[in-house]
């Protein structure tokens, strides 16, 4: 059995320290060993997106919790690294499905807040952040708002900011370490908010064609970089255009690697 109390304090210390936390979210036990294996990855993540749609489901809470849970469990119990379950908005419980995602091996997590009443989800992240105490873990909770993500197209672009501000900061003092806003790609945006938070504190997922690099981000106060369902679909798009390759009569690429 693993040492999930060390596990999530590897994982905190990830958001504080000097280089960005990159996280290539996976899906299944052998996506997780391939970015578990992959040099300079300290971490991993599941995303939840990626989940569902491999046994059939759409996103949003459509698979049934204990079928979601079964896979962090078995990503989990491959790899050697601390493991962040996305939670989704917490199947109606956030405190008892972030118990039990501790229980399957997870020692962190995002909790969408789904533009809830903000005292409703204050209490889903006290919830959460008391179910890692009673573990005997500090569950690293990656709190997020969906203040950006949700906001009209023609929405003043500074009160959606302030938004997502006002409800970070409000999960920042019930004690979430890192607040996750999705939907924030703009340099000029990611800088208002890593001010905002503080140093450690802002969390981003990677959009293709869109995103700053990395490097970048890290640059522009960014704690944390994740790719979210992104990294599968990487991986559907090689699959898709080998297939095409080779249903039109060619070959397989040359540069395939034997990673399992």
């Amino acid at each position: 059995m693993p040492d999930l109390a060390a596990r999530a304090r590897v994982l905190l210390d990830l958001h504080t320290a000097p280089e960005v936390l990159v996280l290539a979210n996976v899906w299944d036990v052998v996506s997780a060993r391939v970015v578990a294996g992959t040099h300079g990855v300290r971490a991993l993540a599941t995303a939840s997106h990626s989940i569902a749609a491999t046994f059939g489901y759409e996103d949003g809470e459509r698979i049934p919790l204990d079928l979601h849970l079964d896979m962090v469990a078995r990503i989990a119990a491959a790899v050697d690294l601390p493991v962040s379950m996305d939670m989704e908005a917490g199947y109606g419980d956030p405190g008892e499905t972030a118990r039990r995602a501790i229980a399957a091996g997870a020692v962190g997590g995002n909790l969408e807040d789904a533009m809830r009443p903000l005292d409703d989800s204050v209490a889903a992240v006290e919830a959460v952040l008391a179910a890692g105490r009673d573990a005997g873990i500090g569950f690293v909770l990656n709190a997020r708002t969906d203040a950006v993500l949700r906001a009209d197209a023609a929405a003043d672009r500074t009160e959606v900011l302030t938004e997502a501000v006002r409800r970070g900061r409000a999960y920042l003092d019930a004690g979430a370490p890192v607040v996750f806003v999705p939907g924030v790609t703009a340099r000029e945006e990611i800088t208002v908010l890593a001010e905002a938070f503080g140093p450690g504190r802002l969390s981003v997922i990677a959009v293709p064609g869109r995103t700053p690099s990395v490097r970048e981000l890290a640059e522009l106060g960014v704690a944390r970089v994740s790719a979210g369902p992104n990294t599968q679909r990487v991986a559907l798009t090689a699959l898709q255009d080998a297939t095409a390759d080779l249903a039109g009569g060619g070959v397989l690429p040359a540069t395939t690697r034997t990673l399992n």
